[in-house]
């Protein structure tokens, strides 16, 4: 692709990001902060995937999640994952019905557009594998019958961190199938006095629709256009590839087991989602490294020593990252 290629893909990307600035600054009106958390939640509707958050309770998660459904036109669902939980509260059950002695079908919650699955990691390991097959294949098998799920269909699933009391780790296959998962921090002291100035009107019920998920759906080709350099595709590989590498002799193993294909699929149609919301028609490796810790964070696991040392998922991929050399 030519530079004449790319100013014009450049220009086209500017007329068609509009509905992102509009969606911020609707959901602005409910949400104070917490940007980097409504940039991440549209980039995972954008590229049909998944999204995980982690925060400790009362930070708006639930919240920032209901507000985007109505900005964005789409039915919502909420599930409180509990360990009594059981498979058919999410998927739906076959009843008996005694006047004509068959069965019919009552499809659960999942049958929506945005499931929240709000505290996911409260929830036993049967309900983790039913939700897991809606994630991955997007349809649900009740008794005989597979049925698809309605499109779009995206799981925003909120965690507590893993030390707070009745939690469980997710199993890696299904962290595995999120796109991404996002820290939710504390508000500044900024942005906690203007939630106190504003309490009464942060409410979802206000939000209007800005966009509907066709009209982004539209937007599909023109974003999967966007140039990203044959050197930069490398460079994400490089950076993947660095998760699984065996530590140098006489070095203390960090990562356990590194990061799939699967992360480096969307590490680039992230930096592509990224490129598109800033309104150019091109990847840059800020773009890359900006994006990286929400895709890879949760896709490594740490080894003994790296706990025993205090290290962070998040710091063992600015490590990665500082180690790949940038094209």
């Amino acid at each position: 692709m030519d530079f004449a290629e790319i100013e014009n893909l450049t220009r086209r990307v500017k007329e068609e990001n509009h509905f992102v600035a509009a969606i911020k600054k609707e959901i602005a009106g409910t949400i104070v902060g917490q940007e980097k958390l409504i940039d991440r939640m549209l980039i995972s509707f954008i590229t049909g995937g998944h999204i995980l958050l982690e925060g400790l309770p009362g930070l708006a998660k639930t919240l920032a999640v209901k507000s985007f459904a109505r900005a964005v036109d789409v039915d919502f669902m909420r599930v409180q994952f509990t360990p009594d939980l059981l498979p058919a509260d999410l998927t739906g059950t076959q009843i008996y019905n005694p006047g004509d002695m068959s069965f019919f079908t009552r499809k659960g919650p999942l049958f929506t557009n945005f499931l929240l699955a709000d505290e996911i990691n409260r929830a036993p390991a049967k309900v983790q594998s039913a939700l897991l097959q809606a994630m991955e294949e997007k349809e649900v098998t009740i008794g005989d019958n597979t049925y698809p799920l309605p499109s779009p269909f995206m799981v925003l699933a909120t965690e507590n961190p893993i030390e707070q009391e009745g939690t469980y780790p997710l199993p890696e296959a299904q962290l595995d199938r999120f796109f991404m998962k996002v820290i939710v921090e504390y508000p500044s002291f900024e942005e906690e006095k203007n939630i106190l100035l504003n309490h009464k009107r942060l409410k979802p019920e206000l939000i209007n629709k800005v966009v509907t998920p066709e009209e982004i759906a539209a937007k599909g080709e023109l974003i999967e256009s966007i140039y990203i350099n044959e050197k930069l595709m490398e460079y994400i590989v490089s950076v993947v590839a660095e998760t699984r590498k065996a530590p140098a002799p006489g070095s203390e193993r960090l990562i356990e087991f590194g990061a799939s294909p699967r992360a480096s699929i969307a590490l680039m149609k992230a930096s592509r989602c990224v490129a598109f919301m800033k309104g150019r028609g091109f990847v840059t490796p800020d773009d890359i490294k900006e994006i990286a810790p929400d895709i890879l964070r949760h896709r490594i696991i740490l080894s003994y020593q790296a706990e025993a040392e205090g290290k962070s998922p998040d710091d063992i991929v600015k490590m990665v990252l500082d180690s790949v050399e940038v094209p």
